[in-house]
């Protein structure tokens, strides 16, 4: 995992704006090392133009990957936003990723599913592709078990067409990985999961460097927030002394150390706000370094507790996390 500035500090950008380093991609891309996150939660039906401010808020912030999917519902925001910063910013500048659903998992379906999120985004390709789950539903919430091997052939001919540039996963572990490279196929160039403080995955993270794969952390904030956090949640919460003393010799916040222990972890968050004030916080993280000491505090934090476990596909045989003892 190659850095192409120094980890610890972005150059700047519009205005003098922070932009955040890049990683190196195991297909020679590069891509940012910290994404806007878009999915506002499975129940929040989004406003008109809500998501739209965001993303525009974040390009002015410095933000240059903006992640989204067909499922949250809002591709056509994001495409509205990044139309009204592109003046300013090249789209060659700017790093897109978008994700297939559930319902198009046939081989022969991603290739039209990917083109009607072009449609919406507004663009003639997006920088990332992957795949949401490995779990195949239909509408009528059936299960589609299409081999999830015949889906990624279905990647790879989008990349071929260059409607995307990279391809990657989400959701999917290290078993699947596996048998997608022991098949001969392309090797993905990211992996997308939850990681969090009380979600870090070691072994996950280990494996993906072993194979050259980018891993990108959606959820980083977990149940941080009191107003996010499920009453069985663990701690910490947002006030925790310990990380509020952390925060405050940096001056930053305890969101800010969260993220930047998942940036020295090797992992590209992307928090999700809608308010302009935390956007511009949430990438003003590469201006200083963690102890030793202090990761070894937030690495106490772990326990292996997963925010959205889609406990509704249990009986999938592609589900791809832990089953819990019944």
């Amino acid at each position: 995992m190659i850095l192409s500035f120094h980890a610890l500090s972005g150059p700047n950008g519009l205005n003098g704006n922070i932009l955040a380093p890049k990683l190196k991609l195991n297909d020679g891309r590069e891509i940012p090392a910290l994404a806007l996150g878009t999915w506002l939660g499975n129940n929040t039906k989004p406003s008109s133009n809500e998501v739209e401010l965001a993303v525009q808020w974040a390009i002015e912030a410095g933000y240059r990957h903006i992640d989204t999917a067909w499922a949250y519902k809002i591709e056509d925001q994001v495409g509205r936003g990044l139309a009204k910063k592109f003046p300013d910013v090249p789209r060659n500048e700017i790093f897109v990723t978008t994700k297939l659903w559930n319902d198009r998992h046939a081989r022969d379906a991603v290739v039209p599913a990917l083109r009607e999120s072009l449609e919406k985004l507004r663009l003639e390709y997006v920088d990332l592709y992957l795949i949401h789950w490995p779990v195949g539903q239909f509408a009528n919430l059936t299960y589609d078990l299409t081999d999830y091997l015949e889906t990624w052939r279905g990647m790879m001919d989008a990349k071929e067409l260059g409607l995307a540039k990279s391809i990657g996963l989400s959701n999917f572990n290290e078993q699947m990985i596996d048998r997608i490279i022991e098949n001969g196929l392309e090797m993905p160039a990211v992996l997308q999961v939850e990681l969090n403080l009380n979600l870090q995955q070691p072994e996950l993270l280990k494996y993906c460097k072993e194979k050259n794969i980018i891993v990108m952390g959606y959820t980083p904030f977990g149940s941080l927030f009191y107003s996010k956090a499920k009453p069985n949640a663990p701690p910490p919460r947002v006030d925790d002394p310990t990380l509020v003393k952390i925060a405050e010799k940096y001056n930053k916040t305890v969101p800010q150390i969260t993220l930047r222990y998942l940036i020295e972890l090797g992992v590209i968050p992307i928090p999700k706000s809608l308010t302009k004030s935390r956007i511009e916080q949430n990438i003003d993280v590469f201006d200083f370094k963690l102890t030793q000491e202090e990761k070894s505090i937030l690495k106490s934090f772990d326990r292996e507790y997963r925010t959205i476990p889609q406990l509704k596909w249990l009986n999938n045989p592609y589900y791809p996390f832990k089953r819990p003892l019944m």
